[in-house]
């Protein structure tokens, strides 16, 4: 091990705040720190809405969900996980995100290894600070996190046998093959699970080109049956995918396009392992897939498939749809230059299509 590091490890603390993607990105790091720390004591902290991702990680020891306050009450309560954390004695802290608040986490854990990305003003709280490249180079997030490890001995990642991981409950399995029967779907039954992103406008693919997807998808094979899924903020624009769809599709499209209410993350994962095939743009769902073994087609716009691809095995069939060479691609997502997210928007039904075609024929 690196000098900079204590000789012996016996309790470890990672932080991994943010978004679920990222979240399921650290699952690889994850792995290889327990395989590097066999019995050391992996804590992990996490903000609730990606908490479903690691809460029953094998790897881990602890979980720990932290809330984002707000004002003065957030910092307080941020200083009260910090003097938890330090009495927890961390050998070694890993700051996976390296915003402010898991940087003042991290720091407040008084690990005596810490380490994190070099970032302005933040450096200091790290005992060992790795440069991250801000530019937007084609180079998979996997990767990038896992420069965080590098000092530690741990050989470059490799999807093959180190994939991204995300347990499912079979608790909650069962309830998911319950709605799912009283939808008229059976374990045999052909299962498209299509995900509508909508709530942000640079990962909004329109819902006319959604709705001929599942037009097209439904006529290849009648007895296949779609799940419209979405994340909460874009329920309006799934019912509207179903609704269009039935339309086109005439009789009985009631029971092919279906409607089974809002699946949370958990959920999501168990709906997945059922399916036949998985469609969705670049997202945390998408990821959440890529954690299981399905058939995958994901759309990207303003993001590379060569940062944000999932990460799993090669033998496992996926396929990346973007609209290729633009110049304002990739971005950073705050301002669209053209204005009309072009990216995305010309991604055609008929790309998807084929590409949803090929993964299912491997």
């Amino acid at each position: 091990m690196n000098r900079d590091f204590p000789i012996h490890v016996s309790r470890i603390l990672l932080v991994r705040l943010r978004q679920i993607g990222d979240v399921i990105f650290t699952t690889p790091a994850v792995h290889a720190l327990r395989r590097r720390f066999p019995d050391a004591h992996l804590t992990y902290i996490v903000e609730p809405a990606a908490a479903p991702v690691v809460i029953d990680n094998p790897h881990l020891n602890d979980v720990i969900v932290a809330p984002r306050g707000r004002g003065l009450g957030g910092l307080l309560a941020d200083v009260r996980l910090g003097r938890r954390l330090r009495a927890e004695r961390y050998d070694l802290a890993i700051d996976f995100h390296g915003g402010p608040r898991a940087s003042l986490l991290t720091w407040l854990s008084g690990a005596p290894a810490r380490v994190g990305y070099t970032v302005a003003g933040r450096s200091w709280m790290y005992t060992r600070a790795v440069d991250r490249p801000r530019a937007l180079r084609p180079r998979h997030s996997v990767e990038n996190q896992w420069d965080l490890l590098t000092a530690l001995g741990i050989p470059a990642p490799d999807p093959a046998t180190s994939p991204v991981e995300m347990r499912v409950d079979p608790r909650v399995a069962a309830l998911v093959s319950n709605r799912l029967a009283e939808a008229g779907v059976d374990s045999t039954t052909a299962l498209v699970v299509v995900h509508v992103s909508a709530g942000n406008p640079f990962r909004r693919w329109p819902i006319a080109h959604f709705v001929a997807l599942v037009g097209a998808l439904a006529d290849e094979d009648p007895r296949r049956r779609i799940v419209i899924t979405s994340g909460p903020s874009e329920h309006d624009a799934a019912h509207r995918v179903i609704k269009d769809a039935r339309a086109r599709l005439g009789a009985d499209a009631a029971a092919r396009v279906i409607s089974c209410g809002e699946f949370s993350l958990a959920e999501l994962r168990a709906l997945v392992d059922r399916a036949a095939l998985y469609i969705g743009g670049d997202s945390g769902p998408l990821h959440v897939a890529a954690t299981s073994h399905v058939p995958i087609v994901g759309l990207y716009g303003p993001t590379l498939p060569a940062r944000s691809a999932p990460w799993r095995d090669p033998a496992c069939a996926t396929a990346s749809v973007d609209a290729g060479a633009l110049p304002c691609r990739p971005c950073h997502q705050r301002v669209c230059e053209p204005g009309d997210f072009r990216c995305l928007t010309s991604i055609q039904p008929e790309q998807v299509f084929e590409a949803a075609t090929r993964v299912c024929r491997r």
